[in-house]
């Protein structure tokens, strides 16, 4: 994608098969030799729960990140072989919907874990500017000179810096990490459509997922 301007991957496929994408969504284009290549290669969990490769995770949601507000998503996968099983689309689509639902959970524990040590940071930095305050106005009552008055800025200066923390986590730190939970839980329910192209072995599904998988192999 250079300039702002996307190509058109559809052009070479002629079979199609899986979801039906809406006409007005925000169409997210990956073109791949094997549907495997879209999955990380030293996951070792099945092939459902395997993690998306880095860099298809990364295209993915960038192209997402770059969609206008509120937009319904769709994938269209445009793979560089025949067709091969006929749950290829439902498992590449669960496989995907899966991936995102489980970055959605880790996002939101993300959160809560930043809120959690947002209320402690709190609480440090409320208890550290009282002392300093209390602290700084007694200096300030038992000594009346100009080193006195320093010494009572300061205190005030350093309780303050302690507010730093907490006062960023609430009002900067949590809102982009909500925004990941957000984005996740709209791509865990893209529809996902696969366009095959009529060149090349047809038995090359064969060695791609999910006819690769064991669950497909013991079947």
């Amino acid at each position: 994608m250079s300039d702002g301007v996307r190509p058109d991957l559809s052009r070479t496929s002629s079979v199609a098969a899986g979801d039906s994408l809406p006409a007005n969504c925000e169409l997210i284009e990956v073109r791949v030799s094997e549907l495997k290549q879209l999955f990380n290669a030293i996951d070792p969990s099945p092939f459902r729960e395997r993690d998306l490769d880095p860099d298809a995770e990364e295209f993915i949601t960038g192209w997402a990140k770059e969609a206008p507000a509120g937009v319904t998503f769709g994938l269209a996968v445009y793979l560089d072989r025949p067709a091969g099983l006929a749950n290829e689309p439902a498992e590449l689509r669960e496989a995907i919907h899966e991936f995102f639902r489980n970055r959605a959970e880790l996002s939101r524990r993300r959160l809560r874990e930043l809120f959690r040590r947002g209320r402690t940071s709190l609480a440090i930095g409320v208890c550290t500017l009282g002392v300093s305050v209390a602290v700084g106005n007694l200096v300030g009552s038992v000594f009346s000179n100009h080193l006195a008055q320093i010494l009572k800025e300061s205190l005030l200066i350093g309780g303050w810096v302690a507010m730093w923390r907490p006062m960023e986590i609430f009002l900067y730190d949590w809102w982009p990490i909500r925004a990941e939970a957000t984005l996740a839980d709209r791509l865990s329910v893209m529809p996902v459509r696969i366009s095959y192209t009529q060149d090349g072995s047809t038995d090359a599904w064969q060695r791609d997922w999910p006819a690769t998988s064991p669950a497909a192999r013991t079947v």
